[in-house]
């Protein structure tokens, strides 16, 4: 096939590239720096800018993935943040929505990510795809975002919002942020540690994203996540006997809370998610098991 994907130069965008071209499909990959990356400029893979014929583009391919948006992570959310937050997803992907409608052939499927923060604060509830929605702002961004995409399905384009929780492999993501205090003996849980993280190992992730593009039954919202997620405390203690490395040092929720005001939400809010839809429909995990997943990682 060839496939359309926005944020392929990321975290997730590159392990998925990889993960596409061993399959052998010819990608084509929006960035805002295409110039970055002619060296990786392919007779399967393509780097342009947002600037270009887009339209073109979606007469073309059979599959578009948007992974495009802002880092949540690493910095307070003043009013500036928040409005990249929200528009580096909302508009981008109102872009793309444009560019299928204008396209005489249109691409067969839109898989266009969300994300957990959907779901807020849920303590140990356990959430599928039907469950309440919250509404504080990231499940705002979250909502306008799926309703953005989901504009794709009036003129026939299958539409998939994967709701991604917590991507754990070396690199970036949560880990990147948990492994240096762990490596140096003062790692521990972040917040009360009752508050459930719905994680996923990044290679389970992409097998997960391209499932939809070759599954024609998936489509709207389906939860992105292991069957298994951990509470903070489990997930702290799993990580120190994966490190052979102690969790006793806690960070208490006021502390996070004082350095990252707002911005500490999406790591102490508890999401209890269950990938009921992806578990219907025949998905397999190879990393269901927090312990299988980081000694993969690490």
């Amino acid at each position: 096939m060839k496939v359309l994907i926005t944020g392929g130069t990321g975290f997730i965008g590159e392990e998925l590239r990889t993960m596409l071209l061993k399959e052998g499909h010819n990608l084509v990959i929006v960035t805002r720096s295409p110039k970055k990356y002619e060296d990786e400029n392919a007779k399967n893979q393509r780097f342009i800018s947002w600037e270009a014929d887009l339209t073109n583009e979606m007469n073309e391919v059979d599959a578009v993935i948007n992974l495009a948006g802002e880092n949540l992570f690493g910095q307070r959310w003043t009013d500036e943040v928040k409005r990249r937050i929200k528009s580096s997803r909302v508009e981008s992907t109102n872009t793309l929505v444009d560019a299928m409608k204008a396209a005489e052939n249109k691409p067969e499927v839109f898989v266009s990510a969300s994300a957990s923060g959907i779901y807020g604060d849920q303590g140990d509830q356990v959430l599928d795809e039907e469950a309440e929605i919250a509404n504080d702002f990231l499940a705002e961004v979250c909502k306008e975002w799926e309703a953005a995409s989901q504009k794709a399905e009036e003129f026939g384009v299958r539409v998939v919002n994967p709701r991604i929780g917590i991507v754990l492999e070396k690199g970036g993501g949560a880990l990147e942020k948990m492994i240096p205090p762990f490596r140096f003996f003062v790692g521990g849980p972040i917040g009360s540690g009752n508050q459930y993280m719905s994680w996923i190992h990044r290679e389970d992730l992409c097998r997960a994203l391209i499932y939809p593009i070759q599954n024609e039954d998936m489509k709207g919202a389906y939860n992105l996540c292991s069957p298994n997620p951990a509470t903070m405390d489990e997930f702290a203690e799993t990580l120190g006997g994966v490190m052979q490395r102690p969790s006793i040092l806690r960070v208490p929720k006021f502390a996070l809370k004082m350095v990252l005001g707002e911005a500490a939400q999406p790591v102490l809010d508890s999401a209890r998610m269950q990938p009921k839809k992806l578990q219907v429909s025949g998905f397999e995990f190879r990393y269901e098991e927090l312990e299988e997943a980081l000694a993969d990682i690490l």
